[in-house]
């Protein structure tokens, strides 16, 4: 089944969506896509604890939802968990998730507030957000941003880690899964969004209505902000925090949700997407549709279900590594 089947685009014209899942055997190196300075790499190799099982998602549309199910394990080789900067064992997941098959423009965008923003396609989650604030108070305002460089979460070479509940994600350019498809210079579809719209890797077209356009990295439009914290960690600002960070209007590629209307591969006449990239956000950070309540999280308990817990119905057919099967 085609990952976006039920996603038309403007002119209903019908989206081919072809996605070859590679072999599991491609070995990714391990450490961050942007070493971390003062800080080791993470182990390299298999967890400690033995092999993983094998990533499963289940895709599904139904009634105007795309239902999706997986067990977040990645389908490319993952870092060393537990290693020196993150002592969680990567688990199995059982998540449950649901977008709409035909997602809408808001009349505002909606800021993601520490639930995954999306799903790739091998099932594991995008989270963009840390649970590490300044002087570990929450209400400061001032969350440590992952990929600064300042800490280190024992990111992996495909940006992603582990939290305590086992699941492996995301927290930048998902390196490994995009080596798998083994597009890493085309525009390529990584996943799918809260709120339903398609996301893709850091490259497309220079003229987002000409598929014929030469394809290059998106830039972002955030900057670091000038000047120093008025408060909490004050000094001067430098990524070290979100709070650093500024949209500004036309200064990138991308808009505040780091997305932009455009032609795809797989829309030739246009949808809107978003793109992960190699520089902030990363990971965008405020959705332009509305947001499904699956994703909000819940506290799941160890190996246990995802954010959100319920509501929805299973999903159809299984992907497996040869391609997606059509959906009841």
């Amino acid at each position: 089944m085609n990952f976006f089947d039920g996603i038309k685009p403007t002119t209903d014209c019908e989206a081919a969506l072809k996605i070859r899942l590679l072999t599991l055997c491609s070995l990714v190196l391990c450490g961050s896509a942007a070493p971390l300075s003062a800080f080791p790499p993470p182990g390299f190799g298999p967890p400690s604890s033995g092999p993983l099982p094998k990533s499963q998602i289940q895709i599904t549309v139904k009634d105007g939802y795309r239902y999706i199910s997986s067990n977040g394990i990645p389908d490319h080789q993952p870092g060393r968990f537990p290693n020196r900067n993150n002592p969680n064992t990567i688990r199995p997941q059982r998540y449950q998730f649901r977008v709409p098959a035909e997602p809408k423009i808001a009349r505002n965008t909606t800021a993601n507030s520490h639930s995954p923003f999306g799903i790739a396609i091998n099932g594991v989650v995008f989270d963009a957000e840390t649970a590490e604030f300044w002087n570990r108070d929450r209400r400061s305002g001032w969350n440590y941003e992952a990929k600064s460089g300042k800490i280190n979460l024992g990111l992996d070479q495909s940006n992603a880690h582990v939290q305590p509940t086992g699941s492996y994600h995301y927290h930048g350019l998902p390196t490994g899964l995009i080596s798998n498809l083994n597009k890493s210079k085309a525009v390529t579809l990584i996943g799918v969004a809260a709120d339903g719209f398609p996301i893709y890797g850091q490259y497309g077209y220079t003229d987002a209505k000409d598929a014929s356009s030469e394809v290059r990295k998106m830039k972002s439009s955030y900057r670091i902000k000038k000047g120093t914290r008025p408060n909490g960690p004050r000094g001067k600002y430098d990524g070290t925090f979100v709070a650093d960070y500024e949209y500004v209007e036309g200064a990138g590629d991308l808009d505040e949700c780091n997305g932009r209307f455009g032609v795809t591969p797989e829309y030739p006449d246009g949808i809107y997407h978003y793109y992960i990239i190699e520089e902030f956000p990363f990971i965008p950070r405020y959705f332009r549709g509305t947001p499904d309540s699956s994703f909000q999280r819940r506290g799941p308990r160890p190996g246990g279900r995802g954010p959100g817990r319920g509501g929805f119905g299973p999903p159809g057919q299984s992907r497996q590594r040869g391609g997606f099967g059509r959906s009841q």
